[in-house]
């Protein structure tokens, strides 16, 4: 695989990016270039998780690459995080594109030929097999990506007492994840314990079964609007 340079320091990239907001000069098109050209072994990282679905590695480098400008282009420096976080999610999602289209294009051009049948004598074609195996993949990925979106949240939306309910309450079990490509660690969810109830859960902590779900509601609603925010 091709070597790419190394990621601009955080210091490097602020600086590019204030030098990007001189639109039209000369100055901002190198500091985009440059953030652009210094988070390839970004795409390079992302893209190979994605390998085992018989995509040609230079095919998803691309297309990772067009998510990576589209951050670039749309980064929000207000938002106080550092480029690759944001540019992670938009490369991720351009390659999901990317798949999710092949596969219904696959559609248009089926291997109608039949193959056998299923248990209820239904004739069924290769494509019926290539299909479903391809969905099977495609559904774990978007499970691990929730999974392991919905482990950072439990630590930077919620504070201690949130976090401790909510994992009480659905049984969340947690095991610390190495450190992440932008030098995060956060414990990931790694199965299903024991659920507990509301009124157990404040016999516990010595609060009402009431404020139990105020704080459970509260600690949700942060989750959902984590899960659905870009960021």
């Amino acid at each position: 695989m091709k070597t790419f340079q190394q990621p601009l320091s955080a210091e490097e990239e602020a600086c590019c990016i204030q030098s990007m907001q001189e639109e039209g000069s000369e100055r901002a098109r190198e500091a985009r270039t440059l953030l652009i050209e210094r988070n390839l072994r970004l795409v390079a990282h992302i893209a190979k998780k994605y390998q085992n679905l018989d995509e040609d590695m230079e095919d998803l480098i691309s297309i990772g690459t067009i998510g990576l400008i589209k951050a670039v282009n749309t980064f929000d420096v207000s938002k106080k995080i550092r480029l690759s976080s944001y540019a992670s999610k938009c490369i991720e999602n351009e390659l999901l594109m990317m798949i999710r289209g092949r596969k219904k294009k696959s559609k248009e051009v089926s291997l109608y030929e039949p193959i056998g049948t299923d248990k209820e004598g239904n004739e069924i074609s290769l494509l019926d097999i290539i299909e479903n195996e391809q969905t099977d993949i495609l559904e774990r990925m978007e499970l691990e990506r929730n999974t392991k979106r919905l482990g950072e949240l439990l630590y930077t939306k919620l504070d201690e007492r949130e976090r401790e309910i909510v994992c009480m309450r659905y049984g969340i079990l947690r095991q610390e994840e190495k450190e992440t490509a932008e030098g995060k660690v956060y414990p990931v969810l790694i199965g299903c314990g024991e659920e507990v109830t509301q009124r157990e859960i404040g016999n516990m902590l010595g609060i009402s079964r009431s404020y139990v779900s105020r704080i459970e509601k509260r600690a949700l609603q942060k989750l959902r609007a984590g899960m659905e925010s870009p960021d």
